[in-house]
């Protein structure tokens, strides 16, 4: 039964983060742990995203907390922000759920070597070519659509797949999460429906609040990380944000009925439908576990092969020498297997980021070796017309919350209530008022992703940094804004 839990409910750690005790409800096996301030709690007290993280917080296998990030709002199972670390040797768990419908949604930041005034005579054009260039939409397809076997490649190989097959390069590789690739996928693990939904997405950037924006470095926080990161002041980059479009949701919508039709079987007492799971050792999770990672090299392709459309853009438009870097490529809702120190012992894990990005510390070897000697790359977009981050991660993070942080502002009135409040076409007449150009068919999709529809980005990174989950590194702002219905 939903139980509204209140601040009166919250025990008060610090400034930045709140404390929901094992004892607030009996089947609790850890508590849980919210990253946010005052403000932020009225921003959620009226969703289910604290019900859903003491929901998360029953489940076999957790240690040491639920976590929920800065950007917390209510979500499908696991609230969106949620984090949680599962011991496989310990009961441990996966759940669709738990990793959201969107496979790899996450973000790529490429970095080019102009600056803010050195683009300006380009940019309204610039911005209309890659409008054209980059298929934006529900359910667009795209300039690509691949056969079955051309498809299960980039199931298996994502990004590199792309290299091979001639679009980008190496280096676009090198400095993405994973480099573009779970070597463990296996696409026969994924249903033909799913494939039909994705073949012709690669390249495409889906709806809702997946957007492209050409944006320039506003501010520097930290000059020598940045100088790692190969920033520099008013400098263009271009923000891409997307994910694994239909074909991910389809994977996620048939292991959700597949483990749904298991429960019985298993003896498993749900607190909520939605967070259905499997035993992480069982045939159900293992099968699952290598669709989702053949659904996270989907989107790896997606992302590159947007990457590769702006690149032609900026050639087509300013000079064929234009010179496009990627400066890195995060991951949101996606399971990984890592290894983390709990309580002086080291454990191998099934971690679970719904809504939440990877801030991985320095020497670990999963971060880039051009970034390892500071820390991992965390890109943190906002919303139209305010402000995105790039962050580092840091060794106090990884103590915190297993090296995670939030991915985004997080919403705090849904689209329906956005467009309520707010006339896309006034929006649009307002950001272009301020100097943004903004690329879009839709002014109802405008308006379902207002900023007033978000958390203040500004008050988000200043809990992350004030919890230690991740260092400011640079604020981007945007220059030009392009985006689906």
């Amino acid at each position: 039964m939903s139980q509204l839990i209140t601040i009166e409910d919250l025990i008060k750690i610090d400034e930045n983060t709140y404390e929901i005790p094992a004892s607030y409800r009996s089947d609790m096996r850890v508590p849980a742990r919210v990253f946010m301030n005052q403000a932020m709690y009225e921003d959620i007290k009226g969703d289910r995203s604290l019900e859903q993280l003491v929901n998360v917080a029953t489940l076999p296998g957790i240690q040491k907390y639920a976590f929920a990030m800065p950007d917390v709002h209510q979500g499908y199972g696991f609230p969106i922000g949620g984090v949680a670390a599962f011991a496989i040797e310990e009961g441990g768990i996966i759940s669709p759920g738990g990793l959201g419908y969107d496979i790899n949604c996450g973000i790529r930041l490429l970095d080019v070597q102009m600056t803010r005034s050195e683009i300006k005579p380009y940019l309204d054009k610039l911005a209309t070519r890659i409008f054209h260039k980059v298929p934006s939409g529900v359910g667009k397809g795209g300039n690509l659509d691949f056969k079955s076997h051309d498809l299960d490649r980039i199931l298996s190989h994502g990004a590199h797949q792309m290299v091979k097959i001639g679009f980008g390069n190496e280096s676009d590789i090198e400095n993405c999460e994973e480099n573009g690739r779970m070597d463990f996928a296996d696409p026969e693990l994924i249903s033909e429906h799913a494939k039909k939904r994705g073949a012709d997405q690669i390249g495409t950037l889906g709806s809702g609040n997946h957007f492209l924006e050409i944006q320039y470095v506003d501010q520097i926080y930290d000059e020598k990380v940045a100088q790692a990161f190969g920033l520099f002041k008013d400098q263009v980059t271009i923000m891409i944000h997307c994910g694994s479009r239909g074909l991910g949701h389809q994977v996620c919508t048939d292991y959700l009925r597949i483990m749904m039709g298991k429960v019985s079987q298993w003896g498993i007492e749900l607190p909520d439908r939605e967070l259905v799971y499997a035993p992480f050792k069982s045939p159900e999770a293992q099968n699952y576990f290598c669709a989702m990672a053949a659904a996270a090299n989907f989107a790896w392709a997606n992302r590159h092969m947007i990457g590769h459309w702006v690149r032609e853009a900026f050639q087509e438009v300013i000079s064929p020498k234009m010179q496009i870097r990627t400066m890195y490529d995060v991951s949101h809702n996606i399971g990984k297997i890592e290894k983390h120190e709990i309580d002086g012992v080291i454990k191998e894990v099934i971690m679970h980021r719904k809504g939440a990005t990877r801030a991985f510390a320095p020497g670990r070897p999963e971060v880039p070796a051009q970034y390892r000697d500071v820390g991992q790359p965390v890109l943190i977009p906002g919303t139209m017309g305010t402000a995105s981050y790039v962050l580092v991660g840091t060794q106090e993070s990884m103590g915190i919350a297993f090296g995670s942080t939030c991915h985004g502002a997080g919403r705090r009135l849904s689209r329906a209530a956005a467009k309520k409040q707010v006339r896309g076409s006034q929006l649009r007449n307002e950001l272009e008022d301020q100097g943004i150009i903004i690329r879009s068919n839709s002014d109802p999709g405008l308006a379902e992703e207002a900023p007033l529809a978000y958390k203040d980005i500004d008050n988000v990174i200043s809990v992350v940094q004030g919890a230690g989950l991740a260092n400011k590194v640079v604020r981007l702002r945007p220059l030009a804004v392009i985006k689906g219905d």
